[in-house]
């Protein structure tokens, strides 16, 4: 999600259901990567996108960003942590329509979404509680179609890495300011002469 005033954010996964409520959820394994602050942003980003010029504030999305984590986070010993804004006075919801949920996937109980959180850290569709989960497991790993789907989505994330790799090589080499535009793309092989050229100009490469 592009934020023209400042930091964008990538998202693991950006999601609408039937009922236009938009659900933003992040899969960390480091608790760095699910700070309160980045949940904060998250949502901010999202209604920030999301919102038309011209459009009622009261017409906003109903949003949820969900932080689905391999480690207590929070560190209060709960399955799911769900924030919500509230009247201090009053106790009451503030009704604002924003939600922040962590799931803590180190319990794994007998619960639905112990259950679920068992199924997410599986790498066998016969073990798998879920059985949407586990057809689309066999479907990625066992079907010929499926597994050239998974090794191209795979070819796709390695490449965009390595594509972010070069940018951030061009923008330090373009801060040292001894190199010409033609030698940077030289150096980094995966930028055009052009694509340097946008970065020095404070562009998208």
């Amino acid at each position: 999600m592009k934020n023209l005033q400042g930091r964008s954010a990538r998202l693991d996964i950006l999601a609408v259901d039937e009922e236009n409520r938009v659900y933003n959820i992040e899969i960390q394994r480091d608790d760095r990567g699910a700070s309160v602050k980045r949940a904060r942003y998250n949502s901010s980003l999202i209604d920030a996108n999301i919102t038309e010029p011209g459009e009622q504030y009261e017409n906003l999305n109903e949003t949820y960003v969900i932080f689905i984590t391999e480690y207590d986070v929070l560190k209060g010993g709960r399955p799911i942590y769900c924030i919500e804004r509230t009247v201090q006075e009053t106790g009451e919801s503030f009704g604002d329509g924003t939600h922040i949920l962590y799931v803590n996937a180190q319990m794994k109980d007998d619960t639905a979404l112990g259950q679920l959180m068992h199924d997410f850290a599986c790498t066998s569709a016969d073990e798998m509680h879920y059985q949407i989960l586990a057809d689309r497991v066999r479907y990625l790993k066992e079907d010929k179609e499926g597994v050239a789907t998974m090794c191209k989505i795979m070819e796709d994330m390695k490449n965009e890495a390595v594509k972010r790799n070069s940018i951030e090589t061009a923008r330090v080499l373009l801060a040292m300011g001894k190199l010409s535009y033609e030698e940077i793309a030289q150096s980094v092989r995966l930028l055009t002469v052009d694509e340097v050229k946008a970065l020095d100009e404070g562009r998208p490469a």
